[in-house]
């Protein structure tokens, strides 16, 4: 039974992936840099969202916020990320799986274009059960490959709330079992792979992580993750936002006219739901503000009722009713 935690996360679907949970679990990332695992990450996003297997420089330096995606770089890292295979094994005992991720990567003119093996699409395009589901827009916050490692896996462990590795296996978990530092000096481990996945992992993420460490005398022998889940609240889609603008812009078209409704009472109401929208406007449509999808399509319910009762009273007056740009039939319901 998984633990939970307070947390609440804004998760935005357009940027988000889904695996499975054997390929989250799957060392895919093991040995890769941060381009490099957020190329793999891009190529899955543009598979399932938009079903091709290509994308643009421009479009990946956007999602991550890089700066300059040389060329040189994307040479090397699609080398690397041609030459990742699905692996499957368990950390502790002798047993392990292994396939190819892509039979084939270019890069030319500012354009990727790969091709999947057909292992892994099951993995990626045909997930019926248990997937994790990852916002990139969460995980390009991360400035180290441990991080994505680390919650990737922690993801994949659906139901757990800790566990238990031998620091060899914790070692192998991030790549780094064939460092001697690290081998020789587990505060070293600690300081530079472990405690700074959690602490981004903490950071910028539903999950909260800690460990514990297991000793046999003074040496550290391995350790105990525990992590608890916060809830992914979904964020208001594009779409939703532009419903909410177009129907405040439609109610503030003309606000002198509402000042001329004859009836006092009706007049009032008018004013106070203007004044309610203005509200609305400046609180919650700014750029800087996170609306979760729920909310965002309270809001709307709440600006159609006004444009409803507004056009009553406009309808009583003889005056013209206010029209959206865009149909109401289904707006509120394909939000």
């Amino acid at each position: 039974m998984g633990r939970i935690n307070n947390k609440q996360l804004l998760v935005d679907s357009k940027s988000s992936i889904q695996k499975s949970n054997e390929l989250s679990m799957a060392k895919l990332n093991q040995g890769l840099s941060l381009n490099q695992m957020q190329l793999l990450a891009y190529a899955i996003l543009c598979t399932q969202k938009n079903g091709i297997t290509e994308f643009q420089k421009n479009d990946f330096e956007k999602i991550f916020s890089i700066e300059k995606y040389q060329t040189k770089q994307a040479k090397l890292d699609s080398s690397k990320v041609l030459s990742i295979q699905f692996s499957l094994e368990d950390l502790e005992n002798d047993s392990f799986e292994y396939c190819n991720v892509f039979r084939k990567m270019k890069y030319g003119k500012g354009k990727f274009t790969f091709v999947w093996d057909q292992d892994i699409i099951p993995h990626i395009l045909e997930i019926k059960d248990k997937y994790v589901l990852t916002d990139l827009s969460i995980t390009s916050k991360f400035k180290s490959s441990f991080s994505w490692i680390l919650y990737d896996y922690l993801r994949g462990s659906y139901g757990y709330w800790y566990i238990t590795f031998t620091k060899e296996a914790m070692m192998k978990l991030f790549g780094v079992d064939n460092k001697k530092s690290y081998l020789e000096n587990t505060g070293l481990f600690k300081k530079r792979v472990l405690d700074r996945a959690i602490n981004e992992i903490n950071k910028f993420t539903e999950l909260e992580v800690s460990y514990e460490e297991i000793k046999s005398g003074r040496a550290i022998t391995g350790f105990k993750i525990l992590w608890s889940v916060g809830i992914n609240v979904p964020k208001a889609s594009k779409n939703q936002i532009e419903i909410l603008s177009s129907l405040i812009s439609t109610i503030f078209s003309d606000t002198l006219m509402y000042a001329e409704i004859k009836n006092d009472e009706s007049r009032k109401n008018a004013i106070s739901m203007i004044r309610d929208l203005r509200v609305i406007q400046t609180e919650y449509l700014s750029s800087s503000y996170g609306l979760t999808a729920e909310f965002c399509k309270n809001l709307s319910d709440k600006a159609n009722n006004y444009l409803n009762r507004l056009n009553y009273y406009l309808e009583v007056d003889g005056k013209p009713k206010l029209e959206p740009k865009v149909p109401l039939f289904n707006w509120l319901e394909k939000q």
